[in-house]
């Protein structure tokens, strides 16, 4: 049975993807008229962000002129479409700003526009659409310079652009819906513009980049084309704006996770030297998720790990399962909670065995296609009341021949992005996007692009239209990579950790996403203890919140404090290192193998 491949950041109708929102998907925006051609901010532009509670963003200094740019070029995201090199244009909006967080101001830039990726021969290889938030360094050294993008595959950088770390931010009351879709646009206080500067990339195909012929978007849809254009595009930027003293970091979302492991290795290799990378919300191992992984190969391959994908989502259910009053006793700390479910999934490990390739298949909705479902007694299931804390209903709720988003609370559905925001199943939005998280941020984020950052940013494109997901991309990406049919990127990691030993790596993980739950990621680190005598400056910490951590008010001051640590080479408080991580799984590959390899070795 083939599965409904609807993309919305992920699974949609209880089937495993990771893109972008479906409210989306032919939700393609042009970027609204920038007024004024004086220097300044238009009138039209100011009211905008009055309105928009983001009124502390002033015009920096008068003196400074800014410079909107009209882009006429009619880029295409179109899979066959390419842009002929006569017409690629290295050009961009230039604005000026001043961000308050405190006692703290920023006079900061906003450069909006294309520059050319070309391969080590220089062959032109596509146009890529950037934003990037720059500061005048205040001591004489150069800034740490970031660069930023989302995941999908096939979404542009807007959702890391417009709720995450740039000088504004569109506001959203997570995980509720209070006022949705009007969520205003405001000042970000939790800027890291006081810390880095940040450049958001568009990879071919989204936003309003596009190759150049002979190449066309589609060569570029697959996991090593695709770091290979994001690591062009990199060198460019660093060259055009003689950045390669400064310290780069890459920041990566969701899919963005293996891209970054990928991208650090390919960079690295070509001699570009990283100070440091960050995995937001990661599958760093599509092995390791059997959800995802059936449902892109369509085979029973997906479920080599099946057992570590059931192991490994159940903390992350849990959490979510307290939030709604579901564990008894009600715990009274996120982090030891996460611990003590840990723990009794990995001491039940074997038992779930017997129900992982049921319960995998239930998740994509066909819990039938290879017999007869097996899920656990209702005795044992009472017997595990005690150690995992859970109420029967929440117990119930996870080993069922239904998805467990739409079981965990009758007549509800809960969200994958984040499991906190739910919505009756009678609600009109979940027919055309079954993930309430999902709806939470699709609408308000795409009118704010399409109504408010146009005027800030200085750029239109009167002959194109900007695509944050590009929906086609991910049904044709090409997921193989280092000669298995799904990314294992662990071995990309140790790579790059090989080649530069004093990389510093992050992980931030969100306890109630249930799009890449927090122990699988944790799990798979852990395979760097495989590896004799490796000391990576690896730290993992995790945060109230879904996917997106960011959107959680309250994680997103915390998020902000532990990057302003890690930028500046300080270790952040409660976060775990390599040697504390929980051990790897026993059916795991060592770091240094991809798992395919080690399965099929394993078999023989």
């Amino acid at each position: 049975m083939k599965p409904d491949r609807s993309s919305c950041r992920g699974r949609s109708r209880g089937l495993a993807r990771l893109a972008l929102p479906g409210a989306l998907i032919t939700g393609v925006l042009m970027l609204a008229a920038c007024g004024g051609g004086d220097g300044s901010p238009s009138s039209a532009a100011a009211s905008a962000m009055q309105q928009a509670n983001a009124n502390q963003q002033t015009a920096a200094q008068p003196q400074v002129a800014n410079q909107p740019y009209s882009d006429p070029i009619p880029y295409s995201t179109n899979a066959n479409d390419g842009l002929p090199a006569a017409q690629v244009a290295e050009k961009a909006a230039i604005m000026h700003y001043q961000w308050t967080s405190g006692k703290t101001t920023v006079n900061y830039t906003t450069t909006t526009g294309h520059l050319t990726a070309s391969d080590a021969q220089g062959n032109p290889e596509a146009t890529m659409s950037y934003v990037a938030y720059t500061a005048p360094s205040t001591n004489g050294t150069p800034r740490p310079v970031t660069f930023v993008y989302n995941g999908g595959p096939g979404s542009s950088s807007i959702w890391l652009r417009l709720g995450s770390f740039a000088p504004t931010r569109v506001a959203t009351p997570d995980p509720l819906l209070t006022n949705w879709p009007n969520f205003p646009l405001v000042n970000n206080t939790e800027s890291l513009i006081d810390t880095t500067d940040m450049v958001f990339i568009d990879p071919p195909g989204t936003g309003l980049s596009e190759a150049i012929l002979p190449n066309t978007n589609s060569v570029f849809w697959g996991c090593d084309p695709d770091v290979n254009v994001m690591r062009d595009f990199i060198i460019r930027y660093l060259t055009a704006n003689n950045r390669s003293a400064s310290p780069i970091y890459l920041y990566g979302e969701s899919y963005g996770t293996p891209r970054t492991d990928m991208l650090a290795l390919a960079l690295e290799s070509a001699g570009v030297q990283l100070t440091g990378i960050v995995l937001q919300s990661s599958i760093l191992n599509y092995f390791a998720d059997a959800i995802e992984a059936t449902a892109i190969t369509e085979n029973t391959l997906g479920l080599q790990l099946d057992t570590d994908t059931l192991a490994g989502y159940f903390p992350g259910y849990a959490e979510v399962a307290a939030y709604y009053k579901q564990a008894s006793p009600a715990p009274l700390d996120l982090g030891l909670y996460a611990l003590q479910t840990e723990l009794f999934a990995t001491s039940q490990y074997n038992v779930f065995r017997k129900y992982a390739q049921s319960w995998t298949l239930s998740q994509l909705g066909i819990p039938d296609a290879l017999g007869t479902p097996v899920f656990p007694s209702q005795l044992t299931l009472q017997l595990w009341r005690f150690p995992s804390s859970l109420t029967l209903q929440a117990l119930n709720g996870y080993f069922n021949i239904n998805p467990y988003n739409t079981s965990l609370i009758p007549g509800t559905t809960i969200g994958r992005y984040d499991g906190r925001v739910s919505l009756p199943d009678s609600d009109p939005r979940l027919q055309t996007d079954s993930d309430p998280s999902d709806i939470l941020i699709s609408q308000p984020f795409t009118t704010a692009l399409a109504t408010q950052l146009p005027d800030y940013l200085g750029y239109t494109a009167p002959n194109a239209t900007y695509v944050p997901l590009n929906d086609n991309i991910i049904d044709v990406w090409d997921f193989s990579h280092d000669g298995q049919p799904l990314p294992d990127t662990l071995p990309d990691l140790l790579g790059a950790l090989t080649l530069n030993p004093q990389l510093k790596v992050l992980s931030e993980n969100g306890y109630h996403d249930l799009a890449t739950p927090f122990f699988t990621t944790e799990k798979q680190l852990a395979r760097l203890q495989t590896v004799p005598h490796l000391n990576p400056n690896l730290q993992v910490n995790f945060f109230p919140g879904g996917h997106m951590i960011y959107l959680d008010d309250t994680a997103r001051p915390k998020m902000k404090a532990d990057l302003v640590d890690y930028y500046g080479g300080q270790p952040i408080p409660s976060a775990l290192s390599l040697g504390t991580l929980p051990a790897p799984w026993r059916d795991e590959s060592p770091a240094g193998t991809p798992t395919a390899t080690a399965q099929a070795t394993t078999t023989q």
